[in-house]
C-alpha cells in the first residue's frame, strides 16, 4: 500500500531533532499527525461534527491525552491490567494544552471537536508533555477544521544559570526555573511552571527564548500543511443565526445602562448581578412574550456581549472597577489560625468574596502517595488537594467527583509551596493540605496558596519562608488602551483579557500561571503586570504575616512524634522476625508505627510515629534494643518477661532478643512441682544472671537467690 506520507524535521539544538509525519496513521481522522522527539512519540488526532445543534453558543472542545504503559514497555497495575481513568498526571496535561488551543478557535464555529494525544513510546528521556501542544496544533494544521493558530508549546528550563529548550528528564535535575510556554509567530498565550525563587526578569528572560523556540515550530506546521491539499481549504460552516436588528436593540438600549452600574462600585456580587440582570429584564419588558420566547438565546447572547463591553470601558475611562477598587488595589483581607481543634493544622483566609479553609494533617512514610503511571514510579510525601463544592458561588448542582480544574488548581498550589517545604531530616512527616472554597469570586487558587502557608505554620511544620499568591487581570483594547488589573474578580476574569497567576515568597517567584484570550501581550505589558503583581504580593504577605509570622516551636499536642534513624542492616531480619513477628508484637504492645526501609552503605532506615511520647520512648528502645543489643553482664540483676512455661522452668526476657533459662529449681527455694503454680507468661519477673551453659550458650538464670532463704532450707543446707 502507498501511503502519502509528509515529513518535516526541525533541527533544535544542543543534537536534539523533532518530525511531524502525517498521511500514513489514522487517515480516517480530520487529521492526525505523529510526532518524535528522540525516542518518544506522540500520535495526536481531531476530529469536528460539520454541524452545531441550536442555541450552542460556546466551543464545545474535549482535549484527551493518554499514556500507554507499553509505550515504556509496562504492565499497568491492578486486576484487569489494562488502562482506566486518566492520572491526575495526563490530566494536567490535557489542562497545559487545552488552554492553548481553545482561545484560537473562531468565535462563531460551534462543531463538537475532539482532540486527542497517544503516548505511543517514552524513551525515559525525552518528556512528552513539552511536545503534546506542537502535536495537537500540527494535527489541527493538516486538516480542514477552522482553527487560528498554527500554536505550540515548549519547556524551557535553568540549569546551572543556562536556559536549555526542551531538556530531557536528566538535564532537568538540578533547575530553578521549569516552565511550559505556549505562543504563536506574534505572541504569547500561556505559561505555567515553577520556579524556585527566581527574579520577574530571570522569567521574562525564559519567556523570550522560549517564544524564539516556539516560533520555529509554529513555521514547521505551516511548511507541513502546506504540502497537504486537504489543509488548504478549511471547511465552510454556518453555526450561528442571527438578528442584527436585535443586537442593535440590546446594544442601544442597555449599554449605557450597563455603564452606569459599572460606575457605582458595588463590591457586593450578588447585588451587582441583580442590577444588571434588571436591565436585560426592563428590555425585555418592550418586546412581546412570543418575541422573549423565540429570542431568548439571540437575547441573552447580545446582552453579555454589551454588558462585556460596557463594563471594559468604564474600567478603561475611570480606572476604577466594578467592585469600586483602583487597578492596583488588592480587596480586604482577613487571615485566621488554629481555629479547628483537631486537625494539625488550620486556616482561614479571606480576600473579599473568595475564602479558603486549609487544614493540615501530617503522617507517616506510609502515608504517602504512591504514583505508578505509565512515565515513571514515584512516592510524594508532600499532596494538596483543592475542593469547589458549588455552594461557595451560591449554586446547587450535583458533585460528581474531581473535576479537572479542581486538579489543575491544587497542583498550581502544591507548587507554589512545595519550593519551601523542608526535607528528612528536618521534616519526616508526609504532609497532606487540603483546601476547602467556601466562597469564591475570583482567585481561590491564590487563597488557596496563602491559606495553605498560614496552616503549615500553624502546624509547626519549618517552611523556610512563606508564600502568598495573587491572581492578575487584563482589559485592553486592540492596538490601544488597556488596563492591568491586581487581584481579580470572578466577572473580571469572565470579562478580561488575561489571567495570571503569580505565587512568591519575600525573595521571588515559586510558581505561575498565565492565560492570554487575546492576542498582543506585549514584552513591556508582560513585565509591567509582574511588577505589579510583585507589589500584591508583598501586600498580601504583609497581611498574612500580622497572624503568624513563623512557624510555631513545636507541633500541636495531638499531632503524631517520628524519630528516624539508622540501624546496621544485618539486624533488621532480628527486628521484623520470622512473618513480621516480632515488628508487629512491638507495634502492638507499644502503639506506635514502625517501618523499616532499606538505606546506604550498609545501613537501613527506621521510622518510628507514635500519638504520644510514652509510646515513642517504648517503641524506640525496644527497636534499639535489638538493633544495638546491650552485653548480658553475669552477675547483675534484671527484670524480665516471662516468655514461655516448660516443664522444667521458664525461658525469660532478659534484654530484648536475648533470653535465659529460668531453671525450676532455681525459682524459689522451696520445692516446686509445676512451674505454672508459680509463675505465668508475660508476668515480670527479677533475677539475677549466675553464667552461661556451656552447651548450649543459654544464660543462666536465678530468681531465688534473690528472695530471702528460709530457716527450714537453711537446717536442710
Amino acid at each position: 500500500m502507498n501511503f502519502e506520507v509528509k515529513t518535516k524535521t526541525l533541527d533544535m539544538g544542543n543534537g536534539k531533532a523533532v518530525t511531524i509525519e502525517t498521511g500514513k496513521l489514522a487517515r480516517q481522522a480530520d487529521g492526525a499527525v505523529k510526532v518524535t522527539l528522540g525516542g518518544t512519540v506522540l500520535l495526536a488526532t481531531v476530529v469536528s461534527s460539520n454541524d452545531a445543534p441550536p442555541g450552542i453558543d460556546f466551543m464545545p472542545l474535549t482535549l484527551d491525552y493518554r499514556e500507554k504503559y507499553s509505550a515504556s514497555g509496562k504492565f499497568p497495575g491492578g486486576f484487569f491490567k489494562r488502562e482506566a481513568r486518566p492520572s491526575d498526571d495526563e490530566i494536567l496535561v490535557m489542562r497545559l494544552v487545552d488552554r492553548a488551543l481553545r482561545p484560537l478557535f473562531p468565535d462563531d464555529f460551534h462543531g463538537d471537536t475532539q482532540v486527542m494525544i497517544q503516548l505511543l513510546s517514552y524513551d525515559n528521556e525525552n518528556l512528552p508533555d513539552a511536545i503534546a501542544g506542537l502535536a495537537a496544533s500540527a494535527a489541527l494544521a493538516v486538516s480542514d477544521i477552522p482553527f487560528n493558530g498554527p500554536v505550540s508549546e515548549v519547556r524551557v528550563a535553568r540549569i546551572k544559570g543556562e536556559y536549555v529548550i526542551n531538556p530531557t528528564k536528566s538535564e532537568l535535575a538540578g533547575n530553578d526555573l521549569d516552565i511550559i510556554v505556549a505562543g504563536m509567530l506574534d505572541n504569547i498565550i500561556m505559561v505555567e511552571g515553577e520556579m524556585k525563587e527566581v527574579q520577574e526578569a530571570d522569567m521574562l528572560k525564559a519567556i523570550g527564548i522560549a517564544h524564539e523556540a516556539i516560533k520555529k515550530q509554529c513555521q514547521l506546521q505551516l511548511d507541513l500543511a502546506a504540502e497537504v491539499p486537504k489543509a488548504q481549504t478549511k471547511r465552510e460552516y454556518n453555526h450561528e443565526t442571527h438578528d442584527l436588528e436585535l443586537k442593535k436593540r440590546i446594544d442601544e438600549a442597555t449599554f449605557e445602562k450597563c455603564y452606569e452600574v459599572a460606575k457605582l462600585g458595588l463590591a457586593d456580587k450578588k447585588l451587582r448581578g441583580q442590577k444588571f440582570k434588571e436591565i436585560i429584564e426592563d428590555f425585555k419588558e418592550t418586546l412581546t412574550e412570543e418575541e422573549v420566547v423565540e429570542k431568548s438565546f439571540l437575547i441573552k447572547q447580545y446582552y453579555h456581549k454589551t454588558q462585556k463591553e460596557a463594563v471594559r470601558k468604564c474600567v478603561l475611562d475611570t480606572k476604577k472597577r466594578l467592585d469600586g477598587r483602583t487597578t492596583e488595589q488588592i480587596r480586604p483581607i482577613a487571615c485566621e489560625v488554629d481555629i479547628l481543634p483537631a486537625p494539625h493544622g488550620s486556616a482561614l483566609f479571606t480576600r473579599g468574596e473568595t475564602q479558603s479553609l486549609t487544614l493540615l494533617t501530617l503522617g507517616n512514610k506510609l502515608d504517602e502517595q504512591m504514583a505508578d503511571g505509565a512515565l515513571e514510579k514515584r512516592s510524594d510525601n508532600f499532596m494538596l488537594h483543592y475542593n469547589f463544592p458549588p455552594f461557595s458561588t451560591g449554586e446547587a448542582r450535583p458533585l460528581r467527583g474531581v473535576s479537572r480544574r479542581e486538579i489543575g488548581h491544587g497542583n498550581l498550589a502544591l507548587r507554589a509551596l512545595k519550593t519551601v517545604i523542608p526535607q528528612a531530616p528536618e521534616n519526616p512527616y508526609t504532609i497532606r493540605l487540603v483546601s476547602d472554597i467556601l466562597e469564591s469570586n475570583g482567585s481561590s487558587s491564590m487563597a488557596t496558596v496563602c491559606a495553605g502557608t498560614l496552616a503549615l505554620m500553624d502546624g509547626g511544620v519549618k517552611i523556610k519562608k512563606p508564600v502568598s499568591g495573587i491572581a492578575m487581570g487584563l482589559i485592553s483594547e486592540p492596538h490601544g488602551r488597556y488596563a492591568i488589573l491586581s487581584d481579580i474578580l470572578g466577572d473580571e476574569d469572565h470579562l478580561g483579557d488575561m489571567d495570571f497567576k503569580v505565587t512568591g515568597t519575600p525573595d521571588g517567584i515559586t510558581a505561575c500561571q498565565m492565560d492570554m484570550k487575546v492576542e498582543g501581550l506585549s514584552q513591556e505589558m508582560l513585565e509591567e503586570a509582574l511588577n505589579q503583581a510583585k507589589k500584591g504580593r508583598e501586600h498580601i504577605m504583609g497581611e498574612m504575616m500580622k497572624v503568624i509570622d513563623k512557624p510555631r516551636a513545636d507541633y500541636k499536642p495531638h499531632a503524631p512524634r517520628i524519630v528516624k534513624f539508622e540501624i546496621p542492616e544485618d539486624v533488621v531480619g532480628a527486628i521484623i522476625g520470622p512473618g513480621g513477628k516480632i515488628i508487629q508484637e512491638m507495634q502492638k504492645t507499644t502503639g506506635a508505627v514502625i517501618i523499616v526501609a532499606d538505606g546506604l552503605n550498609g545501613m537501613a532506615s527506621v521510622e518510628i510515629s507514635a500519638t504520644n511520647q510514652e509510646s515513642m520512648n517504648a517503641a524506640v528502645s525496644r527497636v534499639k534494643s535489638i538493633a544495638f543489643p546491650p552485653i548480658v553482664e553475669v552477675g547483675e540483676v534484671y527484670e524480665g518477661k516471662v516468655k514461655t512455661i516448660m516443664p522444667y522452668g521458664a525461658f525469660v526476657e532478659i534484654l530484648p532478643g536475648t533470653d535465659g533459662l529460668l531453671h525450676v529449681s532455681e525459682i524459689d527455694w522451696q520445692r516446686i512441682e509445676d512451674v505454672s503454680t508459680v509463675l505465668k507468661e508475660g508476668e515480670m519477673v527479677k533475677f539475677k544472671v549466675l553464667g552461661k551453659d556451656p552447651k548450649n550458650g543459654k544464660f543462666k538464670l536465678s530468681r531465688k537467690v534473690l528472695l530471702e532463704k528460709p530457716q527450714e532450707a537453711t537446717q536442710d543446707n
